[in-house]
């Protein structure tokens, strides 16, 4: 039987789903920030605090895309080209976020003081250039504290992944799940360690922020997926009766899930170690379902969800910078509306304004990188199209 999850082109329903993600990170600062500036806000309530889960969500997200990409083209050439992987890495992560390194680190440090906006910058340029070089932008924010930068933490993890996922994938292709099981065991063991030696916080920080778990349970994720010889839809766990209860639960867990205070609920949801690796797999469950089981109750087929998704990484990178003005600029006449009022007039100009900001920034500036990498392509598909046809170049 033909394996027909060998060659696929397109995830439907996953771009959708980075925007829900981005978003729910734009909410949870939005609260954050407009509790500190004085506004009624909504941050006690779980589904304005789901900032943390959606950058796990990413991380499930690109180990899962990441290995089915290395193990298609795999399969297709025989190996896999680390230059080429690290070339296309390159031309969409770095552009935009070395845009926002110069921006958060000498453009709001000057115009501030030209502008005389009362806001202390954490940190200098010389004092943590380097962290944002070496793509440890966690490290400002463990040694600093909060800035505008803050989001790019987890760019840098995913660059750290990127690194190191591509050149160890080609040396131990043949051993991929035993090192996809093993970074999760070793991921749960270092978890352990952490949870009984509070205080060593720099080695808890970067336990917690490094979440190589995720990232190898995406994979898991797409080393099933790839090796599927049977239809995923006949899969017991994605029988209807049993989606209901998942995404019911999912969608509680989501909204309700510091707010409900149940010793059944507290055990599985707010349980170290073993929470985290199941809400993990519950993401990617949402992954798989969305995309690629065909009976899913949640459909995710729209264009304008994909359009957002395609924009999905400027609005992750240029949100907080819309926060900030948004409330820089309008806070003595948000402030002061009834809290109802005021929270939707806040959500919907940050919303058009963030969504605007990152569609310039990806037809404008993002675009012109991504053409170069679509081109890396172009010489592997003549080639392949010569050689079916029993020509050469």
């Amino acid at each position: 039987m033909i394996n027909k999850y060998k060659n696929i082109s397109f995830f439907e329903g996953l771009s959708a789903l980075r925007f829900f993600a981005a978003f729910f990170v734009v909410m949870h600062h939005s609260e954050t920030i407009r509790r500190k500036n004085g506004f009624d806000n909504l941050e006690w309530l779980s589904l304005f605090r789901n900032g943390g889960s959606a950058v796990t969500f990413f991380f499930v997200l690109s180990g899962f895309l990441i290995t089915y990409l290395l193990l298609k083209e795999n399969h297709k050439r025989g190996t896999v080209s680390v230059k080429k992987f690290y070339i296309k890495r390159t031309l969409r992560i770095w552009p935009l976020y070395f845009l926002l390194v110069i921006i958060g680190t000498l453009i709001l440090p000057q115009a501030f003081g030209i502008l005389h906006i009362k806001y202390e910058m954490p940190y200098s340029f010389g004092q943590v250039w380097y962290y944002f070089i070496f793509f440890l932008p966690g490290l400002v924010t463990f040694f600093f504290g909060h800035h505008f930068l803050e989001p790019l933490w987890s760019i840098g993890v995913e660059e750290v992944f990127y690194l190191l996922w591509a050149p160890i994938f080609k040396i131990f292709k043949k051993n991929i799940l035993v090192i996809l099981l093993s970074i999760i065991m070793l991921k749960i063991i270092l978890m352990i360690i952490g949870y009984f030696n509070p205080g060593y916080a720099l080695f808890n920080y970067l336990v917690n922020t490094f979440r190589i778990e995720a990232m190898a349970i995406g994979g898991l994720g797409a080393y099933f997926i790839f090796n599927r010889k049977k239809e995923l839809s006949n899969l017991f766990i994605y029988k209807i009766p049993l989606q209901i209860l998942i995404y019911l639960v999912f969608i509680v867990y989501l909204i309700f899930h510091i707010n409900i205070h149940n010793l059944v609920w507290n055990t599985i949801f707010s349980t170290p170690v073993f929470s985290g690796i199941l809400i993990n797999f519950l993401f990617l469950y949402l992954i798989i379902g969305v995309s690629l089981i065909d009976n899913n109750i949640i459909k995710l087929k729209s264009k304008i969800l994909t359009y957002l998704g395609d924009i999905s990484y400027g609005i992750y990178m240029y949100h907080m910078l819309t926060i900030f003005a948004v409330i820089q600029l309008l806070k003595k006449y948000l402030i002061d509306l009834n809290p109802f009022v005021s929270g939707i007039l806040f959500y919907i100009i940050v919303t058009i304004g963030v969504i605007l900001i990152s569609s310039i920034s990806k037809f404008a500036f993002e675009n012109y990188f991504l053409n170069l990498k679509s081109k890396l392509d172009k010489p592997l598909e003549t080639k392949k199209v010569l050689a079916e046809a029993g020509l050469k170049e």
